[in-house]
C-alpha cells in the first residue's frame, strides 16, 4: 500500500520557479546580445573572413581580373622564390620596419619623459605633438615631404645657404631615398607617445621617492625603475607599430611617384603587392604575395611575444 502523498515544500517549489524565471531572463539577455552583435558578425564574415577565403582561393590560382580564375596550384608560390623584385621589396621593408621602428618609439618615448614632468599648457603640446600621427599618412603630407625633400626642396635649399655646393637630391638619389621615408615614419611618432605618456602617469611616485633618498640619479631610476615598470606599455606599442611598419603604402606611394622610386630602392612590399595586382592584373599571384606578408608578420609577432618573456615585467 502507498503511503499518504507528501506535501510539496511551498520553499522548494519557489525556489524552482525563481531559477526557471532567472533562466528565461538570461536567455533573452543572449538573445539581446547576440543581437546587438549580429551587424559586427555579419561585418567580419562578409568584410574580413569571406575575402580572406576568397584571397586563399586565388593564391592557388592564375587571375587577372578579366578572365574567370585558373587552378594551377602553388605555381605562385613557387615563382616568388625566384623574384628578384620581390626580394628586394622584402629587404627594403625589413630595413624600414628595423630602423623607423626603433627610432619611432625612442623619440616617443623621450617626448613623453619630458611631457611627464608636468610643464604647463601639457593638453595643448600633447594635442601639437600627436597631429602628425593624425597627418602623417595622408596624401598631402607625403606629397610635402615630396617636395621638402626634392632636388630644389626646403631641404637642399637651407644646404645651398650653409655653403653645401652640390647636396644630394635625397628622392632621387637610390642611397638616401629609403631614409627620407624612414625620416617620415619617426615623425609620426604622437601615437605611441600619447601610449607612453599615459603608462608613464600610472607609475607611483613612491618608487622614484625611495630612489632619490637611496642616492639614484636620474639616469638610474630610469633604467631601473621607469623602463621595467613602462616595459608592458613598449611591447604594446613596439608589436602594434612593427604591423603598421609592414604595411605602410601610402608614404613610399606617392613619395617615389608609385614606381618604386630610382633602382626600387623604396619598393616596398606592399607597394609590389598592388602593382602586380592592379597595374599588372596579376591578382592570383598579388594574393600569394598577401599570404606571404600575413605569415611573415605573424612570425614578427609571435617573435615579440616569445622574447617578452626575457624583457617584461608585469606586477605579478
Amino acid at each position: 500500500m502507498q503511503g499518504p502523498p507528501r506535501e510539496r515544500n511551498p520553499y522548494v517549489s519557489a525556489l524552482n520557479e525563481l531559477r526557471q524565471l532567472k533562466g528565461a531572463k538570461q536567455e533573452g539577455n543572449d538573445k539581446a546580445a547576440y543581437l546587438f552583435l549580429l551587424p559586427w558578425l555579419i561585418g567580419l564574415v562578409v568584410i574580413t573572413i569571406g575575402p580572406m577565403i576568397a584571397s586563399l582561393y586565388l593564391s592557388f590560382t592564375d587571375y587577372s581580373l578579366l578572365a574567370p580564375p585558373n587552378w594551377i596550384g602553388i605555381k605562385n608560390y613557387q615563382r616568388m622564390a625566384s623574384d628578384p623584385r620581390l626580394l628586394n621589396s622584402i629587404r627594403v621593408t625589413l630595413t624600414y620596419v628595423l630602423l623607423s621602428t626603433p627610432l619611432q618609439l625612442g623619440l616617443a618615448l623621450l617626448i613623453a619623459v619630458l611631457l611627464n614632468r608636468g610643464m604647463r599648457g601639457l593638453p595643448f603640446y600633447r594635442s601639437v605633438f600627436y597631429l602628425p600621427s593624425l597627418m602623417g599618412s595622408s596624401v598631402a603630407i607625403a606629397l610635402l615631404w615630396r617636395q621638402i625633400f626634392g632636388t630644389d626642396g626646403l631641404v637642399n635649399q637651407i644646404l645651398h645657404a650653409l655653403g653645401w655646393a652640390n647636396p644630394p637630391g635625397w628622392i632621387a638619389d637610390p642611397s638616401t631615398a629609403l631614409y627620407t621615408i624612414i625620416l617620415l615614419h619617426v615623425w609620426t611618432f604622437g601615437s605611441p607617445m600619447i601610449i607612453f605618456l599615459a603608462g608613464l602617469r600610472q607609475i607611483p611616485d613612491m618608487y622614484y621617492e625611495a630612489a632619490s633618498v637611496d642616492g639614484a640619479s636620474r639616469w638610474t631610476q630610469f633604467w631601473h625603475i621607469t623602463m621595467p615598470l613602462l616595459s608592458p606599455i613598449i611591447f604594446f606599442n613596439l608589436v602594434l607599430q612593427i604591423i603598421g611598419a609592414f604595411q605602410s603604402f601610402t608614404q613610399a606611394f606617392i613619395v617615389s611617384g608609385g614606381n618604386g622610386g630610382p633602382s626600387d630602392s623604396t619598393m616596398f612590399y606592399t607597394l609590389y603587392l598592388y602593382e602586380q595586382g592592379f597595374a599588372q592584373l596579376n591578382m592570383g599571384y598579388a594574393a600569394s604575395m598577401a599570404w606571404l606578408l600575413v605569415l611573415i608578420v605573424g612570425a614578427f609577432t609571435f617573435l615579440n611575444f616569445f622574447l617578452s618573456k626575457y624583457w617584461v615585467f608585469y606586477d605579478d
